[in-house]
C-alpha cells in the first residue's frame, strides 16, 4: 500500500510539473558508416539497455514476398560462425541477463537488459551478427514453418485478428501498410530463402541502423566500444526508398468475416495523419475521452447505460512514418445484434463532433495521457522504447514536443478532428459473424 501511495505521489508531482522541469538528456552520434547511436543515462540502478533497431519493417516487403522481416527477426537467433545457433541467447542469460525482439510495419529491434558493468557483451554479439548471420536454405525454411505456425495459432484460429488483418487490407489499397507483419499464409509457403538472404543483406547494415543504450553508463565509455565493434562494419548498398501514398478514400469499405466464436465483433478503422501532424494530439487526447477507462464515453454509453455490448473501445496511434488509422471496435452482448453496436458508436462519434467535452473530461484524458507516458519511464528498457518509437516514426527530437502538444488541445480541437477525420467516407468497417459449429450460415 506504501509503495502505491508513493507512486500516486510521484505521478502527481510529475503531472503538475512542466514538461521543462522533466526532460530526456539524450546524446546523438553518428559513425562514420552511418551508424546513429542515441544515449540517455539513467543511474538509478546498475544496470542498462542496448537496443539495435532497423528500420525496416513489413511495409519494406513486395507482394507475393510478405513476412521476410518478420522471419529474419527468428533468424537472428540462429546464429553466426563465430557463435552457433542459440549462443546469443545463451550468453546474455550467463551474463544474468535477458534479451528479446520486435517487428513492426516500420521497424525489427533487438533489445538486451543486463548489468551496466557487463554493456560489452551485447555489443559485441549485436556487431557479429549485424553481418556474419549464416542464412542455409535448410535452416530457413525450418524456421519458416515455424513462423507459419505461429500463423495459425494468432491469426488463423483467432477471429478478432482475423478481422484485423482483413480490415486492414480494404483500408489500405496501395500502401503497404496493407500487409501483415507476419506475412500473408500463401506467401510464407512459397518463400525463397534466397529472398530473405538479400533483405538482410540490404536491410541490416548500419547506415540503416540505429543503435539506443539506456541506464547506468559513461557515454564515452560506451561509445568507443561500439565504434569498436561497429565502426568497422561497412555501409551498405543504398536503400532507395520511394514515397508511400495510399491512394484516397470515396467511400465506406466493409468486410465480412466467418468464423467460430460465442459473440459478433465489430472493428471500424478511419484514415487519420501520423505523429508530425498538427492534429496528432488532439486525435490522441479524443481517443482517451471516447476509452479512457470505464468511465469513459464508450463504455458508459454501450456497456453500462445501453448494454449493447461487452466491451466498446477507441484507439489512435500516430506513432507511424505515414497517415494510419484511428480505430473503433466492439463485442455485442449475449442476444444483441453488432449492427446496433455499430450505430451506437457512430452516435457517440457525431455526439462528440456537434458537442465539445467538457473540461473535466478533457482534463482527466490529459492526465492519463501525461501519466501514462511518465510512468512507463521508471523502466530503462521503455524509456529505449519510446526513444526508438519516435526516432524511426519521425525523430527522436519529437518527444520534446510531445507533452506540450497535448496539453495545448482544446475541447474545440477534439470536436474539429472528430468532424474532419472520424467521417463515413473514410472508415473501413469489419465484422465477425459467428459460426456455430463449424457450420456455416
Amino acid at each position: 500500500m506504501r509503495y502505491i501511495i508513493l507512486r500516486i505521489l510521484l505521478l502527481l508531482l510529475f503531472v503538475l510539473t512542466p514538461l521543462g522541469a522533466y526532460p530526456m538528456d539524450i546524446r546523438e552520434y553518428t559513425l562514420d558508416n552511418g551508424l546513429k547511436v542515441l544515449m540517455l543515462e539513467n543511474h538509478k540502478a546498475p544496470t542498462a539497455t542496448f537496443q539495435v533497431w532497423y528500420r525496416v519493417g513489413s511495409r519494406d516487403e513486395n507482394i507475393g514476398k510478405t513476412g521476410l522481416s518478420h522471419l529474419l527477426e527468428h533468424m537472428m537467433f540462429k546464429g553466426t560462425e563465430k557463435y552457433g545457433p542459440k549462443t546469443f541467447s545463451q550468453a546474455i542469460k550467463r551474463a544474468g541477463g535477458r534479451d528479446n525482439a520486435f517487428t513492426s510495419r516500420e521497424y525489427t529491434g533487438y533489445f538486451q537488459l543486463i548489468a551496466s558493468d557487463r554493456i560489452g557483451l551485447p555489443i559485441e554479439l549485436e556487431a557479429d551478427r549485424m553481418r556474419n548471420l549464416v542464412l542455409t536454405p535448410r535452416a530457413v525454411l525450418s524456421e519458416r514453418d515455424v513462423v507459419m505456425e505461429e500463423r495459425r495459432m494468432r491469426y488463423e484460429d483467432d477471429p478478432r485478428n482475423l478481422v484485423f488483418e482483413e480490415v486492414m487490407a480494404a483500408a489500405f489499397k496501395s500502401h503497404p501498410y496493407r500487409w501483415p507483419v507476419i506475412g500473408w499464409m500463401s506467401d510464407l509457403k512459397g518463400l525463397d530463402p534466397r529472398d530473405l538472404i538479400e533483405h538482410y543483406r540490404t536491410y541490416y547494415v548500419p547506415d540503416n541502423a540505429v543503435v539506443i543504450v539506456v541506464g547506468d553508463i559513461n557515454p564515452e565509455e560506451v561509445l568507443a566500444y561500439i565504434r569498436e565493434r561497429f565502426g568497422e562494419i561497412p555501409k551498405g548498398p543504398g536503400i532507395r526508398r520511394l514515397r508511400q501514398v495510399d491512394a484516397g478514400q470515396s467511400g465506406e469499405r466493409r468486410v465480412y468475416v466467418k468464423k467460430e466464436a460465442r459473440l459478433p465483433y465489430m472493428l471500424s478503422a478511419y484514415k487519420a495523419p501520423d505523429i508530425r501532424h498538427e492534429d496528432a494530439y488532439a486525435l490522441e487526447v479524443l481517443g482517451y475521452i471516447l476509452s479512457g477507462g470505464k468511465s469513459s464515453r464508450l463504455f458508459r454509453s454501450l456497456v453500462y447505460e445501453q448494454q449493447l455490448a461487452v466491451s466498446a473501445w477507441a484507439s489512435y496511434d500516430g506513432l507511424y512514418a505515414d497517415p494510419f488509422l484511428f480505430f473503433f471496435g466492439a463485442t455485442a452482448a449475449q442476444g444483441r445484434k453488432i449492427e446496433d453496436v455499430e450505430k451506437a458508436i457512430i452516435a457517440e462519434i457525431e455526439k462528440i463532433g456537434k458537442e465539445p467535452p467538457t473540461e473535466r473530461e478533457l482534463r482527466k484524458a490529459k492526465n492519463q495521457i501525461e501519466a501514462s507516458f511518465i510512468m512507463q519511464q521508471d523502466s530503462i528498457y521503455m524509456q529505449a522504447r519510446i526513444i526508438g518509437s519516435f526516432e524511426m516514426a519521425g525523430g527522436w527530437r519529437l518527444l520534446g514536443k510531445y507533452l506540450d502538444g497535448i496539453r495545448k488541445v482544446s475541447p474545440e480541437d477534439v470536436s474539429r478532428v472528430a468532424v474532419k477525420y472520424l467521417t463515413g467516407d473514410k472508415r473501413t468497417t469489419g465484422i465477425l459473424i459467428p459460426l456455430e459449429d463449424g457450420v456455416k450460415k
